[in-house]
């Protein structure tokens, strides 16, 4: 038996040395093994890696982009990494890759909570701009962009307007742009927050209801929208404005309801109507905000 053994392993070895040999007919190859600084005895056991690691290198130079990426690991080249006598092999990040992270490291900045990629993936250079009513609101942006990097104190928005003009995506498009400057934000769809918080009483409540409340900048999305309740109002989103505005915060929304008729909408709840709490909701809203309105065609469309 030990004899068969030893005839089988001197026969693959061999073979080892054959296809490596073989292997080195190939001036890529050559160049690539040459690097290694490794002998020849060593190299024959890894001669498939080898060459699986050029294929990837050469996919990489000739690939079109990230997305389109042939290789085993999309946004990875399988490298050959020399540890002492032997070889390791590891999927590195290739350039693309690299640049791309670079390019998305601000989204750390960003949480979103319950609202579309697209919306969260908004930026200034794809923000419609063939609407001379979108004008003030640029300006706006532009203003407060130059003020709030200077420490100076700012109001957020209230933009209100037609379903679909855009609002929540412009608010996200300087989200994004302050991010890139290292400073967090938070992006709420409002109507599936509550739902999420309701739901959340017994698990991380308290975890993000404070997360809520203290984020540098927030943007309520889409308020009116939701189903007003006593519990809503008053534990939810009072709480929220008058910490933010004690502690002087940024504080953006978004409605298809003018502040009047969002006061209306707050003062009627399953428990009956109190005109007084929705005055007081409305009233933070003002000291948080500059309103400004948006009516334009539906983008969405």
């Amino acid at each position: 038996m030990r004899k068969v053994n030893t005839i089988v392993k001197k026969t693959d070895i061999v073979k080892l040395k054959s296809y490596y040999g073989e292997a080195l007919n190939n001036p890529l190859f050559k160049e690539y093994v040459d690097k290694l600084d490794l002998s020849d005895d060593v190299l024959i056991n890894y001669t498939s890696n080898i060459e699986d690691c050029l294929k990837e290198e050469e996919n990489c130079k000739n690939c079109p982009s990230l997305k389109s990426c042939p290789n085993t690991l999309k946004g990875h080249v399988l490298t050959a990494i020399k540890d002492n006598d032997a070889l390791n092999f590891s999927y590195l990040p290739c350039k693309k890759f690299i640049k791309e992270e670079k390019s998305y490291a601000y989204k750390k900045n960003i949480r979103c909570f319950d609202i579309p990629k697209d919306i969260s993936n908004a930026s200034f250079k794809d923000a419609y701009r063939d609407d001379n009513k979108r004008l003030p609101i640029f300006k706006y942006f532009k203003e407060f962009i130059d003020d709030y990097l200077n420490k100076k104190q700012v109001k957020g928005l209230y933009l209100s307007g037609s379903f679909g003009s855009g609002k929540t995506y412009l608010i996200a498009a300087l989200f994004n742009e302050l991010a890139k400057k290292d400073i967090s934000s938070a992006l709420v769809y409002y109507p599936e927050l509550l739902r999420t918080l309701k739901s959340s009483f017994q698990t991380d409540y308290e975890e993000k209801f404070n997360y809520i409340k203290t984020v540098p900048l927030l943007l309520i999305d889409d308020i009116g929208a939701e189903n007003t309740t006593s519990w809503s109002r008053d534990e939810v989103l009072g709480p929220i404005l008058q910490y933010r505005m004690e502690e002087e915060l940024p504080t953006f929304f978004t409605s298809n309801l003018t502040l009047k008729e969002l006061e209306t909408n707050l003062s009627t709840t399953s428990d009956g109507v109190s005109k007084v709490k929705a005055k007081r909701i409305v009233e933070r809203i003002k000291q948080l905000t500059t309103s400004l309105e948006l009516v334009s065609k539906n983008r969405r469309n």
